[in-house]
């Protein structure tokens, strides 16, 4: 718990300064950062995006599997492949159970990644990996949901640029319900010790 904490006060800390935006979330990064570290609000719920198959996915979906939910974007140059990878080795560790566990990469750059581009970006890291994207609304909604922070930086390159934004690895159960989150970071045993536990407690 001491690791997770001191993990979310650097990430707080890294962003707490940047400016909320117009296509991020209203409030600061550091007001989500504190929602999200002390669960002062609701996290997760209903969400209708789009697949990097083109089709459109909601929350209702992925009812069945333990969701891991990971909000960033492709052009991201370290934490979110970072993330991505340890994710898709996490799910494998956990042998045929993991079947159970359905990731899902939303963008918070959906200019860039569209469903085209996500479907050469997301099958690098897990063949199961699903990515989406959508509206920017739908997107901002989705964000909102999960308390995701996330602003494009400014830059004079319209094509070459990068969105500061959290990275919370966030675990919903079968039935939709938030069960926590995992810094970023986290290595594939430690985030696999993590999901394990839920996978073993069966709907009732």
């Amino acid at each position: 718990m001491n690791r997770i904490l001191a993990t979310a006060l650097v990430l707080t800390a890294l962003v707490a300064t940047a400016p909320a935006g117009a296509d991020g979330a209203r409030r600061s990064a550091g007001e989500l950062m504190d929602v999200v570290m002390w669960a002062r609000e609701p996290i997760g719920g209903p969400f209708a995006l789009v697949d990097h198959q083109g089709r459109t996915r909601t929350d209702a979906d992925f009812r069945g599997s333990l969701m891991v939910v990971y909000f960033g974007y492709s052009y991201c140059p370290d934490i979110c492949p970072t993330d991505l990878l340890a994710i898709g080795q996490a799910i494998d560790q956990l042998g045929p159970a993991g079947e159970a566990v359905q990731p899902l990469f939303v963008t918070v750059d959906p200019a860039r990644d569209t469903p085209d581009h996500l479907a050469e970006y997301v099958p690098l890291f897990h063949p199961r990996l699903i990515g989406l994207t959508g509206s920017a609304e739908a997107v901002s909604q989705a964000a909102e949901a999960y308390k995701v922070y996330f602003r494009r930086a400014d830059g004079d390159d319209r094509d070459s640029y990068a969105v500061d934004h959290s990275a919370f690895i966030y675990l919903i159960d079968r039935d939709g319900g938030y069960l926590g989150f995992v810094p970023p970071g986290t290595p594939p045993d430690r985030l696999a010790a993590a999901i394990r536990p839920h996978l073993a407690r069966r709907d009732r």
